[in-house]
Protein backbone atom coordinates (compact mmCIF):
# COMPACT_ATOMS: atom_id res chain seq x y z
CA UNK A 1 0.00 0.00 0.00
CA UNK A 2 1.63 3.24 -0.81
CA UNK A 3 0.34 6.37 1.78
CA UNK A 4 -2.57 8.33 -0.06
CA UNK A 5 -2.72 6.34 -3.43
CA UNK A 6 -5.95 4.71 -4.27
CA UNK A 7 -5.97 1.04 -4.64
CA UNK A 8 -9.63 0.63 -5.85
CA UNK A 9 -12.53 2.51 -7.42
CA UNK A 10 -15.98 1.93 -5.66
CA UNK A 11 -19.01 3.00 -7.63
CA UNK A 12 -21.89 4.64 -6.00
CA UNK A 13 -25.26 4.02 -7.73
CA UNK A 14 -28.51 3.80 -6.90
CA UNK A 15 -32.04 5.45 -7.80
CA UNK A 16 -31.94 9.51 -8.05
CA UNK A 17 -32.08 11.12 -4.33
CA UNK A 18 -31.09 8.17 -2.79
CA UNK A 19 -27.89 9.86 -1.28
CA UNK A 20 -25.07 8.98 -3.83
CA UNK A 21 -23.43 12.02 -3.81
CA UNK A 22 -24.38 12.96 0.32
CA UNK A 23 -22.43 9.69 0.94
CA UNK A 24 -19.22 10.33 -1.25
CA UNK A 25 -19.40 14.33 0.75
CA UNK A 26 -19.95 12.06 4.17
CA UNK A 27 -16.81 9.80 3.53
CA UNK A 28 -14.30 12.20 1.66
CA UNK A 29 -15.45 15.54 2.33
CA UNK A 30 -15.80 16.43 -1.34
CA UNK A 31 -19.30 17.46 -3.02
CA UNK A 32 -18.85 15.87 -6.23
CA UNK A 33 -21.66 17.76 -8.16
CA UNK A 34 -19.58 20.37 -9.44
CA UNK A 35 -20.94 21.07 -12.88
CA UNK A 36 -23.59 24.27 -12.88
CA UNK A 37 -26.58 22.32 -14.61
CA UNK A 38 -25.83 20.08 -11.88
CA UNK A 39 -26.13 22.31 -8.69
CA UNK A 40 -29.00 23.86 -10.45
CA UNK A 41 -30.71 20.63 -10.94
CA UNK A 42 -29.91 18.94 -7.72
CA UNK A 43 -28.67 15.45 -9.75
CA UNK A 44 -25.49 13.92 -10.68
CA UNK A 45 -25.11 14.49 -14.85
CA UNK A 46 -21.41 13.30 -15.22
CA UNK A 47 -19.47 11.39 -13.64
CA UNK A 48 -18.12 12.59 -10.48
CA UNK A 49 -15.08 10.83 -8.11
CA UNK A 50 -13.45 11.67 -4.73
CA UNK A 51 -11.06 9.85 -2.35
CA UNK A 52 -11.35 8.25 0.47
CA UNK A 53 -8.49 7.07 3.27
CA UNK A 54 -9.70 5.18 5.66
CA UNK A 55 -8.63 4.46 8.97
CA UNK A 56 -8.25 1.74 11.71
CA UNK A 57 -8.35 3.18 15.89
CA UNK A 58 -6.75 0.97 18.72
CA UNK A 59 -10.20 -0.29 19.12
CA UNK A 60 -10.61 -1.85 15.48
CA UNK A 61 -13.14 0.41 14.50
CA UNK A 62 -12.42 2.33 11.03
CA UNK A 63 -13.15 5.52 10.44
CA UNK A 64 -12.44 9.10 8.15
CA UNK A 65 -11.44 10.87 10.34
CA UNK A 66 -8.02 10.08 10.76
CA UNK A 67 -7.71 8.44 13.93
CA UNK A 68 -5.41 5.47 14.14
CA UNK A 69 -3.11 3.72 11.42
CA UNK A 70 -4.26 3.99 8.01
CA UNK A 71 -6.27 1.21 6.20
CA UNK A 72 -6.15 1.98 2.53
CA UNK A 73 -7.45 4.79 0.40
CA UNK A 74 -10.26 4.25 -2.65
CA UNK A 75 -11.76 6.11 -5.79
CA UNK A 76 -15.51 6.88 -5.04
CA UNK A 77 -17.37 6.77 -8.89
CA UNK A 78 -20.36 8.92 -8.08
CA UNK A 79 -22.72 7.47 -10.79
CA UNK A 80 -26.04 9.47 -12.02
CA UNK A 81 -28.80 7.93 -10.41
CA UNK A 82 -31.54 9.46 -13.09
CA UNK A 83 -32.89 7.54 -16.02
CA UNK A 84 -32.06 9.22 -18.98
CA UNK A 85 -28.36 9.20 -17.64
CA UNK A 86 -27.75 5.48 -18.13
CA UNK A 87 -25.05 5.62 -20.86
CA UNK A 88 -22.87 7.67 -17.82
CA UNK A 89 -23.64 4.93 -15.23
CA UNK A 90 -22.40 2.54 -17.92
CA UNK A 91 -19.41 4.39 -18.52
CA UNK A 92 -18.74 4.72 -14.54
CA UNK A 93 -19.12 0.44 -13.91
CA UNK A 94 -16.61 -0.02 -16.63
CA UNK A 95 -14.03 1.46 -14.36
CA UNK A 96 -15.44 0.11 -11.02
CA UNK A 97 -13.75 -2.60 -8.71
CA UNK A 98 -17.14 -3.27 -6.74
CA UNK A 99 -20.25 -0.87 -5.94
CA UNK A 100 -22.37 0.04 -3.00
CA UNK A 101 -25.78 0.39 -3.83
CA UNK A 102 -27.67 3.12 -2.30
CA UNK A 103 -31.37 1.74 -1.61
CA UNK A 104 -33.16 4.56 0.71
CA UNK A 105 -35.33 3.41 3.85
CA UNK A 106 -37.80 5.75 2.96
CA UNK A 107 -39.52 4.70 -0.17
CA UNK A 108 -40.02 1.04 -1.01
CA UNK A 109 -37.60 -1.19 -2.87
CA UNK A 110 -37.06 -1.32 -5.71
CA UNK A 111 -37.31 2.34 -7.71
CA UNK A 112 -37.01 1.78 -11.72
CA UNK A 113 -33.16 3.19 -11.25
CA UNK A 114 -32.48 0.78 -8.53
CA UNK A 115 -33.36 -1.85 -11.09
CA UNK A 116 -31.30 -0.58 -13.43
CA UNK A 117 -28.24 -0.31 -11.99
CA UNK A 118 -28.23 -3.29 -10.81
CA UNK A 119 -28.44 -4.94 -13.80
CA UNK A 120 -25.25 -2.22 -15.16
CA UNK A 121 -23.18 -3.84 -12.34
CA UNK A 122 -24.42 -7.60 -13.80
CA UNK A 123 -23.50 -7.02 -17.20
CA UNK A 124 -20.36 -4.97 -16.73
CA UNK A 125 -19.02 -8.19 -14.61
CA UNK A 126 -19.20 -6.20 -11.24
CA UNK A 127 -19.40 -8.68 -8.23
CA UNK A 128 -18.14 -7.08 -5.30
CA UNK A 129 -21.52 -5.37 -3.98
CA UNK A 130 -22.57 -3.82 -0.61
CA UNK A 131 -26.09 -2.34 -0.18
CA UNK A 132 -26.19 0.68 1.88
CA UNK A 133 -29.58 1.30 3.37
CA UNK A 134 -29.61 5.32 3.60
CA UNK A 135 -32.30 7.32 5.24
CA UNK A 136 -33.18 5.52 8.42
CA UNK A 137 -33.03 8.88 10.27
CA UNK A 138 -36.79 9.24 8.01
CA UNK A 139 -38.43 6.45 9.14
CA UNK A 140 -39.04 4.57 12.20
CA UNK A 141 -37.87 1.02 13.16
CA UNK A 142 -40.42 -0.97 11.85
CA UNK A 143 -40.06 0.98 8.71
CA UNK A 144 -36.53 0.08 8.16
CA UNK A 145 -37.31 -3.88 8.99
CA UNK A 146 -39.97 -3.68 6.07
CA UNK A 147 -37.89 -1.66 3.92
CA UNK A 148 -34.81 -4.07 4.56
CA UNK A 149 -37.12 -7.14 3.86
CA UNK A 150 -37.55 -5.64 0.69
CA UNK A 151 -33.69 -5.15 -0.80
CA UNK A 152 -33.42 -9.11 0.22
CA UNK A 153 -36.22 -9.89 -1.75
CA UNK A 154 -35.24 -7.75 -4.70
CA UNK A 155 -31.99 -8.67 -4.84
CA UNK A 156 -32.87 -12.76 -4.33
CA UNK A 157 -31.30 -14.25 -7.56
CA UNK A 158 -29.26 -11.10 -8.29
CA UNK A 159 -25.45 -10.73 -8.45
CA UNK A 160 -26.13 -8.77 -4.83
CA UNK A 161 -28.41 -11.85 -3.74
CA UNK A 162 -25.24 -12.60 -0.96
CA UNK A 163 -24.24 -8.30 -0.50
CA UNK A 164 -24.71 -7.20 2.93
CA UNK A 165 -26.82 -4.46 3.83
CA UNK A 166 -25.78 -1.52 6.11
CA UNK A 167 -28.35 0.62 7.04
CA UNK A 168 -27.13 4.00 7.23
CA UNK A 169 -27.98 8.25 7.67
CA UNK A 170 -25.57 9.41 5.46
CA UNK A 171 -26.55 13.16 6.20
CA UNK A 172 -26.23 12.58 10.01
CA UNK A 173 -23.18 10.04 9.50
CA UNK A 174 -25.01 7.42 11.31
CA UNK A 175 -23.46 3.43 10.95
CA UNK A 176 -20.46 5.28 8.71
CA UNK A 177 -18.03 2.67 10.87
CA UNK A 178 -20.06 -0.52 10.28
CA UNK A 179 -20.10 0.79 6.45
CA UNK A 180 -16.59 0.91 5.73
CA UNK A 181 -16.13 -2.11 7.29
CA UNK A 182 -18.58 -3.85 4.77
CA UNK A 183 -16.91 -1.85 1.96
CA UNK A 184 -13.37 -3.43 3.42
CA UNK A 185 -14.45 -6.99 3.92
CA UNK A 186 -16.76 -7.33 0.27
CA UNK A 187 -14.58 -5.26 -1.97
CA UNK A 188 -10.96 -5.98 -1.85
CA UNK A 189 -8.22 -4.40 -3.72
CA UNK A 190 -7.80 -6.99 -6.98
CA UNK A 191 -4.79 -8.13 -8.19
CA UNK A 192 -2.97 -5.96 -11.14
CA UNK A 193 -1.04 -6.72 -14.15
CA UNK A 194 1.47 -4.43 -13.72
CA UNK A 195 3.67 -5.78 -16.52
CA UNK A 196 1.27 -5.18 -19.08
CA UNK A 197 1.19 -2.56 -21.78
CA UNK A 198 -0.36 0.59 -20.11
CA UNK A 199 -4.21 0.70 -20.93
CA UNK A 200 -6.68 3.79 -19.54
CA UNK A 201 -10.23 4.30 -20.02
CA UNK A 202 -11.05 7.94 -20.19
CA UNK A 203 -13.76 8.69 -18.35
CA UNK A 204 -13.51 12.88 -18.18
CA UNK A 205 -10.77 15.17 -19.90
CA UNK A 206 -10.84 19.36 -19.65
CA UNK A 207 -8.78 21.66 -19.99
CA UNK A 208 -7.18 23.45 -16.38
CA UNK A 209 -6.10 26.91 -17.77
CA UNK A 210 -8.12 29.95 -16.32
CA UNK A 211 -10.23 32.11 -18.93
CA UNK A 212 -7.55 35.29 -20.12
CA UNK A 213 -4.20 33.13 -19.09
CA UNK A 214 -1.40 34.28 -21.06
CA UNK A 215 -0.32 31.78 -23.73
CA UNK A 216 3.29 31.55 -22.91
CA UNK A 217 2.25 29.49 -19.76
CA UNK A 218 -0.89 27.74 -20.72
CA UNK A 219 -1.07 24.12 -19.88
CA UNK A 220 -1.44 20.88 -21.68
CA UNK A 221 -5.01 19.77 -21.87
CA UNK A 222 -6.09 16.97 -19.08
CA UNK A 223 -7.79 13.65 -19.52
CA UNK A 224 -8.54 11.52 -16.20
CA UNK A 225 -10.21 8.01 -15.96
CA UNK A 226 -8.42 4.51 -14.68
CA UNK A 227 -6.06 2.33 -15.51
CA UNK A 228 -7.08 -1.41 -15.97
CA UNK A 229 -3.41 -2.49 -16.41
CA UNK A 230 0.65 -1.89 -16.75
CA UNK A 231 1.94 1.72 -15.53
CA UNK A 232 1.91 5.15 -17.23
CA UNK A 233 5.35 6.98 -17.05
CA UNK A 234 5.93 10.68 -16.89
CA UNK A 235 7.62 11.72 -20.59
CA UNK A 236 5.98 8.32 -22.26
CA UNK A 237 4.15 8.80 -25.62
CA UNK A 238 0.90 7.99 -25.98
CA UNK A 239 -2.52 7.54 -28.43
CA UNK A 240 -5.35 8.30 -27.87
CA UNK A 241 -8.24 5.92 -29.64
CA UNK A 242 -10.72 6.75 -31.27
CA UNK A 243 -9.31 10.44 -31.29
CA UNK A 244 -10.90 13.31 -32.56
CA UNK A 245 -13.44 13.79 -35.42
CA UNK A 246 -11.92 14.80 -38.79
CA UNK A 247 -15.13 14.24 -41.04
CA UNK A 248 -18.14 12.49 -41.22
CA UNK A 249 -17.55 8.82 -40.03
CA UNK A 250 -13.19 8.97 -40.21
CA UNK A 251 -11.83 10.21 -36.53
CA UNK A 252 -7.98 10.25 -36.33
CA UNK A 253 -6.15 8.77 -33.36
CA UNK A 254 -4.50 11.62 -31.20
CA UNK A 255 -0.65 11.00 -30.03
CA UNK A 256 1.47 13.16 -27.34
CA UNK A 257 3.45 12.95 -24.17
CA UNK A 258 2.82 12.47 -20.27
CA UNK A 259 3.60 15.89 -19.00
CA UNK A 260 2.50 15.30 -15.50
CA UNK A 261 0.49 12.41 -13.70
CA UNK A 262 -1.33 12.77 -10.45
CA UNK A 263 -3.05 10.28 -8.45
CA UNK A 264 -4.66 10.61 -5.53
CA UNK A 265 -4.41 14.53 -5.42
CA UNK A 266 -0.98 13.56 -5.71
CA UNK A 267 1.55 14.60 -7.95
CA UNK A 268 3.77 11.03 -9.03
CA UNK A 269 6.22 9.84 -11.71
CA UNK A 270 3.84 7.03 -12.64
CA UNK A 271 0.83 5.96 -12.51
CA UNK A 272 -0.90 2.89 -11.33
CA UNK A 273 -3.59 0.81 -10.93
CA UNK A 274 -6.32 1.93 -9.20
CA UNK A 275 -7.65 5.08 -8.38
CA UNK A 276 -8.67 7.53 -10.89
CA UNK A 277 -5.63 9.29 -12.42
CA UNK A 278 -5.14 13.06 -13.87
CA UNK A 279 -2.69 13.11 -16.80
CA UNK A 280 -1.45 16.61 -18.15
CA UNK A 281 -0.68 15.97 -21.70
CA UNK A 282 1.26 18.43 -24.11
CA UNK A 283 -2.23 18.27 -26.59
CA UNK A 284 -4.06 21.50 -27.38
CA UNK A 285 -6.13 21.83 -24.37
CA UNK A 286 -9.20 23.23 -26.90
CA UNK A 287 -8.55 19.34 -27.54
CA UNK A 288 -9.68 17.96 -24.05
CA UNK A 289 -11.99 20.68 -23.07
CA UNK A 290 -15.80 19.85 -22.10
CA UNK A 291 -14.95 15.85 -22.11
CA UNK A 292 -13.95 15.92 -25.42
CA UNK A 293 -11.66 12.86 -25.27
CA UNK A 294 -13.92 11.19 -22.53
CA UNK A 295 -15.13 7.26 -23.86
CA UNK A 296 -11.45 7.36 -25.34
CA UNK A 297 -8.71 4.75 -24.97
CA UNK A 298 -5.53 5.78 -23.42
CA UNK A 299 -2.25 3.79 -24.14
CA UNK A 300 1.37 3.65 -25.54
CA UNK A 301 2.04 4.54 -29.05
CA UNK A 302 1.38 1.88 -31.66
CA UNK A 303 -0.44 -0.58 -28.76
CA UNK A 304 -3.77 0.25 -28.58
CA UNK A 305 -6.08 -2.45 -30.84
CA UNK A 306 -7.23 -0.52 -34.07
CA UNK A 307 -10.77 0.92 -33.77
CA UNK A 308 -13.66 -0.30 -35.77
CA UNK A 309 -17.32 0.91 -36.88
CA UNK A 310 -18.26 -2.51 -37.80
CA UNK A 311 -18.73 -4.93 -35.21
CA UNK A 312 -19.84 -8.53 -34.55
CA UNK A 313 -20.76 -9.67 -31.44
CA UNK A 314 -22.15 -12.77 -29.32
CA UNK A 315 -25.77 -11.26 -27.76
CA UNK A 316 -27.30 -12.48 -24.36
CA UNK A 317 -30.62 -10.31 -24.14
CA UNK A 318 -32.38 -10.28 -20.67
CA UNK A 319 -35.75 -11.22 -20.66
CA UNK A 320 -37.19 -7.68 -19.25
CA UNK A 321 -36.86 -3.63 -19.75
CA UNK A 322 -35.78 -2.49 -16.91
CA UNK A 323 -35.37 0.93 -15.31
CA UNK A 324 -39.19 1.12 -16.17
CA UNK A 325 -42.49 1.03 -13.94
CA UNK A 326 -43.96 -1.02 -16.15
CA UNK A 327 -41.16 -3.46 -17.12
CA UNK A 328 -41.92 -4.96 -20.80
CA UNK A 329 -40.83 -8.51 -22.53
CA UNK A 330 -37.51 -7.67 -24.26
CA UNK A 331 -37.98 -8.77 -28.02
CA UNK A 332 -35.07 -9.73 -30.37
CA UNK A 333 -32.90 -7.67 -31.88
CA UNK A 334 -33.79 -6.78 -35.51
CA UNK A 335 -31.86 -5.51 -38.83
CA UNK A 336 -31.96 -1.75 -39.37
CA UNK A 337 -32.87 -0.88 -35.72
CA UNK A 338 -30.77 1.45 -33.83
CA UNK A 339 -28.55 0.28 -30.38
CA UNK A 340 -26.30 1.72 -28.01
CA UNK A 341 -23.68 0.04 -27.77
CA UNK A 342 -21.17 0.44 -24.38
CA UNK A 343 -17.95 -0.59 -24.43
CA UNK A 344 -15.61 0.15 -21.85
CA UNK A 345 -16.19 4.34 -20.64
CA UNK A 346 -16.77 4.92 -24.69
CA UNK A 347 -20.47 4.86 -26.09
CA UNK A 348 -21.56 4.43 -30.36
CA UNK A 349 -25.04 4.18 -31.80
CA UNK A 350 -25.22 1.89 -34.78
CA UNK A 351 -27.70 0.56 -37.16
CA UNK A 352 -27.87 -3.78 -36.82
CA UNK A 353 -27.00 -5.26 -39.94
CA UNK A 354 -27.31 -8.49 -39.00
CA UNK A 355 -29.67 -9.78 -36.31
CA UNK A 356 -29.62 -13.43 -34.75
CA UNK A 357 -27.18 -15.20 -32.01
CA UNK A 358 -24.48 -13.12 -33.66
CA UNK A 359 -25.64 -9.42 -34.54
CA UNK A 360 -23.27 -7.06 -36.61
CA UNK A 361 -24.00 -3.14 -36.13
CA UNK A 362 -22.22 -0.29 -38.42
CA UNK A 363 -21.60 2.24 -35.55
CA UNK A 364 -21.47 6.05 -36.44
CA UNK A 365 -18.55 6.57 -33.99
CA UNK A 366 -15.84 4.13 -33.94
CA UNK A 367 -14.52 1.88 -30.46
CA UNK A 368 -11.33 0.58 -29.58
CA UNK A 369 -11.98 -2.65 -28.39
CA UNK A 370 -10.10 -6.34 -28.46
CA UNK A 371 -12.15 -9.22 -29.48
CA UNK A 372 -13.15 -11.15 -26.31
CA UNK A 373 -13.89 -7.64 -24.35
CA UNK A 374 -17.52 -7.16 -23.26
CA UNK A 375 -20.79 -4.64 -23.95
CA UNK A 376 -23.85 -3.59 -22.79
CA UNK A 377 -26.34 -2.88 -25.14
CA UNK A 378 -29.37 -0.24 -25.19
CA UNK A 379 -32.56 0.07 -27.27
CA UNK A 380 -34.56 3.20 -27.88
CA UNK A 381 -37.79 2.39 -26.23
CA UNK A 382 -39.91 5.61 -26.21
CA UNK A 383 -37.71 8.65 -25.80
CA UNK A 384 -35.23 6.74 -23.62
CA UNK A 385 -32.51 4.17 -24.15
CA UNK A 386 -32.99 1.27 -22.27
CA UNK A 387 -30.62 -1.07 -21.25
CA UNK A 388 -31.59 -4.88 -23.14
CA UNK A 389 -28.34 -6.95 -22.24
CA UNK A 390 -24.54 -7.49 -23.02
CA UNK A 391 -22.61 -8.50 -25.59
CA UNK A 392 -19.09 -10.21 -25.71
CA UNK A 393 -16.93 -8.61 -29.04
CA UNK A 394 -16.30 -11.65 -31.32
CA UNK A 395 -14.67 -10.09 -34.73
CA UNK A 396 -14.25 -6.39 -35.97
CA UNK A 397 -13.83 -5.19 -39.67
Amino acid sequence: MTEGIPEANIGLVGHVDHGKTTLTQALSGKWTDEHSQELEKGITIRIGYADVTYYKDDNGTLNVSKDGEEVRTVSLVDAPGHETLMANVLSGAAIMDGAVLMVAADEDCPRPQTREHLAALDITGIENIVIAQNKIDLVDKEQVKENHEQIKEFVEGTVAEDAPIVPISAQHDINIDALLDAIDEEIPTPERDLEADPKMLLARSFDINKPGSNPTGLMGGVVGGSLIEGELEEGEEIEIRPGVKKSDRKWEPVTTEVESIMHGGNPVEKGTPGGLLAVETKLDPSTTKSDGLSGNVLGKKGELPETTSDIEMEVELMERVVGSEGEKEIENIKKNEPLMINAGTGKSAGIVTQAGKHVKVDLKVPICAEEGDRMAISRQIGSRWRLIGHATLTSKN
